[in-house]
């Protein structure tokens, strides 16, 4: 298949939830979101399988998201990949090291931004495989010195396509 190649996609219906440590969910004109605060680190997963279109290159993930108030200031975003297949036990963490991207801050609060984050091929994406069950953990780095951005991040859907 061809660079672009949808593998999967998600809407915040869509997200697993976490006992701590996790954003707000919410709705925004009928549209749920996820609201990352700006003063912790607030993390949300998300899990499939790796679509048969996948060709074995690396992946982007696109995470489709506003801000609630802010018009300025840049947004750090972080994600990883947790390959699980057979055998892999479902009761213990084991995912690749998280990648980051610093986004700029829409020039007017709640329009959508389009950031990708990439992975290339092997050990960042954990060396996922087709028909492999997968979890991806998408990040706001609120409290890394790069995200200055005031106000809520509200994650509106995430994609992985291939590179």
């Amino acid at each position: 298949m061809a660079s672009g190649t949808s593998l999967a996609e998600w809407t915040m219906n869509g997200v697993e939830s976490l006992t701590s440590g996790a954003p707000a969910w919410t709705v925004v004109n009928n549209q749920p979101v996820l609201e990352f605060d700006a003063a912790a680190i607030e993390t949300t997963l998300l899990s499939g399988v790796l679509s048969s279109a996948y060709a074995g290159g690396g992946v982007t993930v696109t995470l489709i998201w506003t801000s609630a108030t802010a018009t300025s200031g840049d947004c750090m975003w972080a994600s990883a990949i947790e390959r699980q297949p057979v055998g892999h036990p479902i009761g213990t963490d084991d995912f690749a090291a998280g990648q980051t991207v610093t986004a700029t801050a829409p020039g007017t609060a709640g329009t959508l931004v389009y950031t990708t984050i990439a992975f290339t091929h092997g050990a960042q994406m954990d060396s996922l495989a087709v028909g492999e069950r997968f979890r991806m953990w998408v990040s706001r780095s609120a409290t890394n010195g790069s995200d200055t951005m005031t106000g809520d991040a509200r994650l509106v859907a995430v994609s992985l396509r291939e590179t």
